[in-house]
């Protein structure tokens, strides 16, 4: 769950008015938030450093607030404020539009064919006549900082540049070359750099050396011109120095270089409509009941009572003329809603949940045992009683794990590969129990003789019918004096509830006397 320091006289400013801590804590609940801690920069430091390091800091009182990860329009002071002034009916649900600029000629951002062996997605905007303020030039700042440590997942998926439009004319070009053939001035630097250059001297830069390796082992580097190849950013690693953004900028031009487009737009549209008036147009609308609300939710209130309180929640509702249909506006500021459910959650926030009255469920169930579950469990503690050691190993492994290891075409295995593995022991989900044990069986050498293992735990194996779809199934193996003496095969649930479990021998003919 992210958390949000803002300064408290700075945030009562914005609201208009001075709360208590209490009410302060209170309002937060309302809203769905949480008041994690009080407290100021030179506390923390003499907490984390010791009271002589705390010496000189501010003794401002911050606010430290815990918002929903899905929430990345409460990531900064301007989105806080504007939720909660919404919500406490003090000014009116805004509404974004993308506006031409005055003369009449939109930038253009050019994506090459090269961009695809990188990173082949970018969008953009530009933020028209912006004054900063030295608080809302940190705001802007901050919000690019935590949206890359979240929805960028720390600029693998998305990496955000921003540049004062004035210093740099468009239209832009989004390309990738070899790193040797990119050399600019990156930001706060004094001479000029080769990409390769670059790659060596932030190695050990405390903060950017984390963000090489996404690109540092590509043959090309991705890297924006403006039309007079000036270089403004060398994505996600720097900007260049020459269109940086400062106190005095007017205008600014965000770009969006991305893996994932569908992140890039909501990080895109989160930067504009954060900071302006005006945006991207992408407004969906979502049509409900009002009965729908009133079950989900417990309560009974009327379609326009409840299209009153979505509308505290930033979320424009309107009665339909049947009177029973809510049409409801999700601005691009909500990219979590996506079901008709979540926006049965902000009504919910809305009402309040304190004030939703607590009643016994009109039906009741009895929980039953998964037949899949029932046989294995029966099976572990037959296997348990002969003396055999239960192992517990990783469900995720190596592809020369279940392939090369035991002498297998890594293509027949019907394996389910990871798409962004961290590292080489966990590429693919095991379809066999085998690697697993026999790696149990390597660091245990030393243990006295005999070794009676055994493991029945899931596999995970692609349906061949369709292009990205598996199946679970459970597997079981039993390894005594270093080799594996019993096997039982892959159980699909479908084929497991078929039958009525009572002894693990009699279930599905499985005999596992011998091997015991």
């Amino acid at each position: 769950m992210p958390t949000v320091s803002v300064k408290r006289d700075l945030l009562f400013h914005a609201l208009g008015r001075t709360y208590s801590d209490e009410e302060f804590d209170e309002l937060c609940f309302e809203f769905g938030l949480e008041l994690d801690e009080i407290t100021s920069e030179k506390d923390i430091i003499s907490r984390e450093q010791g009271d002589t390091k705390a010496e000189g800091a501010s003794d401002v009182i911050l606010y430290k607030i815990d918002v929903p990860a899905n929430r990345y329009d409460l990531l900064c002071l301007e989105g806080l404020v504007r939720g909660l002034q919404v919500f406490k009916e003090k000014m009116e649900a805004p509404r974004y539009r993308r506006v031409s600029p005055t003369s009449g000629e939109p930038q253009r951002l050019v994506i090459t064919e090269e961009t695809a062996a990188v990173r082949p997605h970018a969008v953009a905007a530009v933020l028209r006549n912006i004054t900063f303020t030295q608080e809302r030039y940190d705001s802007f700042i901050e919000l690019q900082e935590k949206l890359h440590q979240n929805v960028c997942r720390k600029r693998t998926l998305v990496a955000i540049g921003t540049h004062d439009l004035d210093t740099i004319s468009g239209p832009f070009t989004y390309t990738a070359k070899p790193p040797d053939d990119i050399r600019f001035t990156p930001l706060n630097q004094a001479q000029e750099y080769t990409a390769t250059e670059l790659m060596n001297l932030y190695k050990t830069d405390s903060h950017l050396r984390h963000y090489l390796h996404i690109i540092e082992d590509k043959p090309v580097y991705p890297v924006i011109y403006d039309s007079n190849g000036i270089v403004l950013s060398m994505p996600p690693i720097i900007n260049g120095d020459h269109s940086k953004i400062s106190l005095n900028t007017k205008n600014v031009f965000i770009e969006c270089t991305a893996t994932d487009l569908t992140k890039a737009k909501i990080v895109l549209d989160m930067m504009v409509t954060m900071f302006c008036e005006y945006c991207e147009e992408p407004f969906t609308k979502e049509t409900l009941s009002g009965d729908f609300i009133n079950r989900k939710v417990g309560i009974s209130e009327s379609t326009e009572r409840i299209a009153q309180l979505l509308t505290k929640m930033c979320l424009r509702s309107e009665v339909m003329s049947d009177g029973e249909q809510i049409e409801v506006e999700i601005p691009p500021t909500r990219s979590d809603v996506i079901h008709a459910c979540d926006i049965m959650e902000d009504a919910a926030m809305a009402y309040g949940f304190n004030n939703i009255i607590r009643t016994t469920p009109r039906t009741y169930t009895v929980a039953n045992q998964l037949p899949l579950n029932k046989l294995t469990e029966l099976l572990r503690q037959d296997l348990a009683a002969a003396g055999f050691t239960e192992a517990l190993t990783f469900a995720l492994c190596s592809q020369e794990d279940i392939a090369d290891k035991l002498l297998k075409n890594i293509s027949d295995t019907r394996a389910c590969h990871i798409a962004n593995p961290k590292t080489a022991e966990f590429q693919v989900a095991r379809t066999t129990l085998l690697p697993g044990l026999l790696k149990t069986l390597a660091a245990n050498r030393k243990m006295p003789l005999p070794l009676r293992l055994f493991e029945i735990s899931d596999v995970v194996l692609k349906d061949e019918t369709k292009d990205s779809s598996f199946f679970p199934g459970r597997c079981a193996e039993i390894f005594a004096h270093g080799k594996s003496i019993g096997r039982l095969g892959v159980l699909h649930p479908d084929v497991i509830s078929r039958f009525e479990l009572t002894m693990p021998c009699s279930a599905l003919d499985i005999d596992i006397e011998p091997f015991l």
